[in-house]
């Protein structure tokens, strides 16, 4: 028998949040964590994201959850650091914005209150955490997704111990966990700057971006706020 397919297990996330009263946004909220972890080489909570949001009769809502640039990214800083033409496409020297996705999911569910929404966060998340914790079937696409870039992208620190086994890239149909975010995500305490993380986990983003040269750092993590407009 086939194993289900990330978006198959994304929809039954939203689909249980409906039939214990959710509404549609909160079931969006419930499949875009749960997608972000059971389908890791093609979505993920390191980007940013976009919420076009209406009904049949209500308002039309959009959520703008995009990070801005380092304080400390400049044409000056990144002169100092030897960088005179482009950025580079990889590595720490790159990652110079905040990753605004999961705060995305915090506005989006402080919306879903404001529309009748009256499940918590914990709620939401339980399917995404689940997975994160006890594994998902590696799919093809995982497979050779990660075999294709793993040569390019194994030296940048992080990289080979999350997502290859012993230095190739996972089996298909293989057990696939993801402990550290399954870890982190702890939606009963009080949100981290609506980014849904605690203090402890901006810390360690923070240390760890240092280490790989970003110029991003906890204070700019601290200020990023996704911003939600309705008409």
């Amino acid at each position: 028998m086939a194993s289900p397919s990330p978006p198959q297990l994304a929809s039954e996330a939203a689909l249980r949040v409906l039939r214990e009263g959710g509404n549609s946004l909160e079931a969006m909220i419930a499949a875009a964590a749960t997608i972000a972890v059971v389908y890791p080489h093609m979505n993920s909570i390191g980007g940013d994201g976009f919420w076009v949001i209406g009904g049949p009769s209500g308002p039309l809502a959009g959520i703008d959850a995009s990070g801005a640039s380092a304080a400390a990214a400049s044409l000056e800083s990144y002169a100092q650091r030897g960088v005179t033409g482009s950025i580079p496409f990889r590595g720490g020297v790159a990652a110079l914005t905040v990753a605004g996705t999961i705060s995305g999911w915090g506005a989006a569910h402080a919306l879903a209150k404001e529309w009748g929404g009256k499940l918590p966060l914990a709620r939401l998340l339980e399917d995404a955490i689940w997975y994160a914790r006890e594994g998902i079937p590696v799919t093809h696409s995982q497979r050779a997704a990660t075999a294709a870039k793993r040569d390019e992208i194994r030296a940048i620190p992080g990289f080979a111990e999350t997502f290859l086994v012993e230095g190739e890239a996972p089996a298909a149909f293989s057990r696939f966990r993801q402990p550290r975010p399954g870890g982190h995500a702890d939606p009963h305490r009080r949100a981290w700057h609506r980014r849904l993380l605690p203090r402890r986990a901006g810390q360690q983003l923070a240390a760890e971006l240092a280490a790989v040269g970003s110029p991003l750092t906890a204070d700019d993590l601290a200020a990023h706020r996704a911003s939600a407009s309705t008409r």
